[in-house]
């Protein structure tokens, strides 16, 4: 994006990439269909976004209106999903990665592929490892977009954090966000691994209000899936803060407590399994139910209906990093100007998921790095025009 914008101006442009070939971390974004904006309210875009106030007014100088005009701009068409989500009419990513490089080339922009960044010589010029040996470049200006650190085989390995931090730049640590949950199923659980938990919603703390409806799925190792995405970051502030996160969880969230007590209780000379299944207690979410509540309470409409509402999932840890779909941490707000320029390195940007920013899956993260990519851009233009 940045590249588009600067070459767009004039500027002669040259973009560096570790990998092979340019765009593999979109490509793989878009292997299931690539999920590219949302199309919600702008105010609730913005709000998706833990550092929402930094952000807002990239976003809102390249927001998912503009996104799907500058697809459609390239040739690609896009549809609204019925979540909400933009994806291309296609529903790859390949097709809009070729038609964008193609318009880069087309403005002069050079690829040079197979270069890693190895951080900076002593006069501040860029030293890159190759496949023939280190080569230095002195830029008037650099942008740094080297990614999280939760895909390290596509180049997002984190290896800048270190780079950064020998200059002195102020860096958040990098954790995994987007990513599953582990929990110590007991046995009993065991066969119902790998299946999903639909129609449910969760909160975490006693935010009620916070709720987040989705679904998930367990693991052998405990719980992914949409809603513990979308719960990730106060899930992970509890896990760091005191070792482990509760994860409340109501089963059935469009019947009231209420409600179901009435019809566990109506129902109460059929058998168990039919009264649980014709409140839509079955399979995995039943399950649950007879891991959780002795024995004793399972003909007790009062304590099974409290527990469909308010069933506590804990959580004692993380999946790795590079298993993660993000990344939150990274460059603080506090080592950048207003412009994306970090304070110690004069003509020196920073865009894209190495911020230090968080967002749940749904296309926000795909747009933050767009619009910071562009905002980058206009902070390189406005410096390079003033010297």
């Amino acid at each position: 994006m940045a590249a588009e914008v600067l070459s767009a101006q004039g500027m002669h442009v040259k973009l560096y990439d570790s990998n092979p070939t340019v765009g593999r971390k979109f490509l793989l974004a878009g292997k299931g269909g690539l999920n590219i904006t949302h199309n919600e309210p702008l105010e609730d875009f913005i709000g998706r976004y833990d550092q929402s106030d930094w952000l807002e007014p990239m976003i809102r100088a390249f927001d998912a209106t503009m996104i799907r005009a500058w697809m459609t701009d390239l040739g690609v068409d896009s549809f609204v999903g019925t979540s909400g989500r933009v994806f291309p009419t296609e529903m790859k990513a390949a097709p809009l990665l070729r038609r964008w490089l193609s318009r880069l080339k087309q403005q002069g922009v050079v690829l040079h592929c197979r270069h890693t960044w190895q951080g900076f010589t002593e006069s501040g010029a860029l030293r890159f490892n190759t496949p023939t040996g280190e080569v230095i470049i002195m830029a008037d200006a650099t942008l740094l977009a080297l990614g999280g650190g939760s895909w390290a085989s596509l180049g997002s390995n984190g290896a800048w954090v270190t780079l950064l931090n020998e200059q002195g730049i102020r860096i958040n640590p990098l954790l995994p966000s987007n990513c599953g949950f582990k929990i110590s199923w007991s046995d009993f659980m065991i066969p119902h691994w790998g299946k999903p938990l639909k129609n449910i919603a969760g909160w975490v703390g006693n935010h009620k209000e916070a709720i987040s409806s989705s679904e998930a799925v367990l693991t052998t190792y405990g719980i992914e899936g949409g809603l513990v995405y979308a719960l990730s970051r106060p899930l992970r502030e509890e896990i760091v803060q005191q070792g482990y996160a509760t994860l409340h969880v109501d089963l059935l969230p469009h019947v009231t407590e209420r409600e179901l007590r009435l019809r566990l209780t109506s129902s109460s000379k059929q058998s168990l399994d039919n009264r649980w299944r014709k409140v839509g207690i079955e399979g995995v979410k039943g399950a649950l139910i007879r891991e959780k509540l002795p024995k004793k309470c399972w003909n007790d409409p009062v304590s099974v209906a409290m527990c469909i509402k308010n069933y506590p999932l804990i959580l004692d840890g993380m999946q790795p990093i590079d298993e993660a779909i993000s990344t939150s941490g990274g460059v603080m707000r506090a080592s950048m100007n207003d412009d994306l320029m970090l304070h110690r390195l004069p003509n020196v940007f920073c865009a894209g998921e190495m911020l230090d920013w968080d967002a749940p899956t749904g296309g926000y993260l795909l747009s933050a790095s767009f619009a910071s990519g562009i905002f980058a851009a206009k902070g390189i233009l406005k410096k390079l025009t003033l010297h």
